[in-house]
């Protein structure tokens, strides 16, 4: 999943790219609050980890100017300020969740997890297709008896193509999953991953649809054969 960081703080900001692509998230990181809702204008995130005080402004405006769009993307608030008014104020604004300065960043990306999960209308932190049960916490799925563990951009393939089961998602599709803003493109990476992938998974999990990407295949498939 694609998320949009707005954070000041260099060495924090930095840490959370690099935490939360361990834990299979692409992230895209600005530092400010006018940077932020350019990036929200551009869209293609799945969620955003929004600092309360930015240095251009209030990340609270930012949240309000989202939720006036009427835009109901996922977001969690970080912040110094603990105390219960601020809390209060970041969730009464329209923010999924509060995470207070310190923190663990394993926590930081379950409650991701978390506040994505509910958006997309699932009470299982699991996820089920054809066969596979993907634990999106471990990176980690069970198929036909076998658990597979996948790595970070083997997963961030994977997570894509279960969000739109039934479409059709070209190269360039997959590559903004794997790769922020600042990453290099390697020209083979996803016919590479997704190879990987297919070795791990049943044999037709994943269909190519030539010269327009991959799909997972039907679920009626597993029924059949």
């Amino acid at each position: 999943m694609r998320i949009l960081i707005v954070e000041d703080d260099d060495v924090l900001r930095d840490g959370l790219v690099a935490g939360l692509s361990l834990a299979g998230f692409t992230s895209e990181a600005v530092a400010t609050r006018a940077e932020g809702e350019a990036a929200l204008e551009a869209g293609g995130f799945s969620g955003v980890v929004l600092d309360f005080m930015l240095p251009d402004g209030s990340g609270l405006d930012l949240l309000a100017r989202l939720r006036a769009r009427g835009s109901t993307l996922p977001v969690l608030m970080l912040t110094a300020r603990d105390r219960p008014h601020d809390r209060v104020a970041g969730l009464d604004g329209g923010a999924d969740d509060y995470l207070g300065k310190p923190f663990d960043l394993e926590e930081l990306a379950a409650r991701l997890r978390a506040i994505l999960r509910r958006a997309e209308g699932r009470a299982d932190g699991r996820i089920s297709w054809n066969g596979l049960l993907l634990d999106p916490a471990k990176m980690e799925g069970e198929i036909d008896g076998e658990v597979q563990t996948f790595s970070p951009k083997e997963f961030a393939v994977l997570r894509a193509l279960l969000e739109r089961p039934g479409a059709v998602l070209g190269k360039s599709a997959l590559e903004e999953r794997l790769y922020g803003w600042q990453e290099g493109v390697e020209s083979n990476t996803v016919e590479v991953h997704i190879h990987r992938l297919r070795a791990k998974l049943r044999a037709g999990f994943i269909e190519t649809v030539r010269g327009a990407g991959y799909r997972l295949a039907p679920e009626v498939l597993r029924k059949i054969v």
